[in-house]
């Protein structure tokens, strides 16, 4: 598409939801610090964190599992764990390293500036980007095997590799578009952030202009073994937060981005582009779904649901085997920024939000452990239906001191024994682990 042309395009698009940009821009910004002075880490602890403590408030113990200031856990929803379970990857300012969960040691396993993607559920490898290359590699943590696989496209990214390691999903824009304009996410690693791990400040607004900019972009598969890119959908949509299947590696889940009460956010497709699916139609106005993950079957797509927006909250789940629904119910104080589900289903966590969050919770700082609960269906029994259930919260962690813009992005171990989250509780940011196990006194 000609130079000229593009920005009439986009010209046009923002003039057409300029109301919906001004309403964006009015509104006040979101708080990025909602601790108050009592709350906010001594001079001592920023020094020298605690290695671990029992919180007594709720009575877990809590572990600090990286040393180096700046290290971080994955993003919620990938995986960070070798096949055998025994071995999480976490990242730090100098590459990435992999911490033994049996003897909590640690060692470095990629050095220099690289985007950590997502660990093999085949092999125990990183998947990683080189920005300076533009090409995504593959290390062994148990050999040390380093391997660069394809280049990415130009203006592209990869979000996730499959079950099986043999293809890569993201996407490119088939234009050069104005990143810093219209906030597209990083390419390869690039980011304008602070800390990359941040929210930036007018994150609101950044997604109005982008969901309205409405630049083509491609949805492709990138093949591991010989670098072949192959194109799954053309769209003119904000095409987001790609994620396969850990189980079938021809299935990939994927979202419309944008503010989420203005799209049908999420989205399965097969890697020969067929089957593409809307998983959650909405039946209420502002109603919203969004951060979705996969159960460790890979079979059962669970997600955050609001009916509406800040109002009703459900952790809802979509079992695509059988098409069952289930839509656990919870309270305000107990919604999350993100949820994740055990090995064996059996419990959910959160990693809880700050006032400044869209559920406004007044007392939701917490990193909490989910008992879920059916709802026994003595009337009309329909498997159409949605199935009812709650959820029932305990605390494991205080986060008061936690300052949420970090997003702490919860997850269990492969044992179950541990919720491990990222925290900047004690200035830096840091991988921390509490016990899912009340402490004995």
């Amino acid at each position: 598409m000609p130079t000229t042309m593009l920005r009439r395009v986009l010209s046009g698009a923002l003039i057409a939801l300029s109301p919906i940009i001004a309403i964006a821009q009015q509104q006040p910004p979101e708080p990025r610090d909602t601790r108050t002075a009592a709350h906010m880490p001594t001079a001592e602890e920023i020094k020298n964190p605690p290695a671990s403590w029992i919180d007594k408030d709720t009575g877990h113990r809590i572990v600090r599992l990286t040393n180096e200031p700046g290290s971080a856990s994955f993003y919620f929803n990938v995986n960070a764990y070798t096949p055998d379970g025994n071995e999480m990857i976490y990242t730090t300012r100098e590459g990435i390293s992999v911490l033994d969960l049996r003897t909590f040691k640690v060692r470095q396993v990629v050095q220099g500036h690289v985007r950590a993607i997502i660990v093999g559920h085949k092999t125990p490898s990183v998947f990683y980007l080189k920005p300076e290359e533009n090409a995504l590699y593959s290390t062994n943590v148990d050999t040390g095997v380093t391997r660069m696989l394809g280049k990415v496209p130009p203006h592209g990214n990869i979000a996730t590799v499959n079950a099986d390691e043999t293809l890569a999903a993201g996407t490119y824009d088939e234009v050069d578009a104005p990143d810093k304009q219209y906030g597209n996410p990083p390419v390869a690693g690039k980011t304008e952030q602070a800390h990359p791990l941040e929210q930036p400040a007018n994150k609101g607004e950044m997604m109005v202009r982008r969901l309205a900019a409405r630049i083509p972009l491609v949805l492709y598969t990138l093949n591991l073994n010989n670098g072949k890119v192959t194109p799954l959908l053309h769209s003119t949509d904000w095409v987001n937060h790609l994620l396969f299947s850990p189980s079938d590696p021809q299935l990939l889940m994927y979202c419309h981005e944008g503010p989420w009460q203005a799209v049908d956010r999420l989205w399965t497709i097969h890697t020969d582009g067929t089957h593409n699916q809307l998983m959650h139609q909405r039946h209420m106005g502002m109603e919203i779904a969004g951060h979705e993950f996969w159960g460790w079957d890979g079979e059962t797509i669970y997600y955050d649901l609001q009916t509406p927006k800040g109002q009703d909250f459900f952790l809802a789940s979509i079992n695509l085997q059988t098409d069952e629904r289930v839509w656990y119910h919870l309270e305000r104080n107990e919604w999350s920024i993100h949820f994740n589900v055990s090995k064996d289903g059996s419990l959910f966590t959160g990693d809880g939000g700050d006032p400044g969050q869209v559920a406004k919770a007044p007392d939701g700082e917490w990193i909490e452990l989910f008992h879920p609960e059916r709802i026994n269906n003595t009337g009309i029994a329909n498997k159409d239906l949605v199935q009812p259930g709650v959820l029932h919260a305990e605390r494991v962690v205080n986060m008061s001191k936690h300052n949420y813009t970090l997003e702490p992005n919860v997850s269990f171990t492969p044992d179950q024994k541990m919720v491990i989250f990222r925290s900047n509780m004690f200035g830096p940011t840091y991988v921390f682990g509490v016990e899912v196990a009340r402490a004995k006194p």
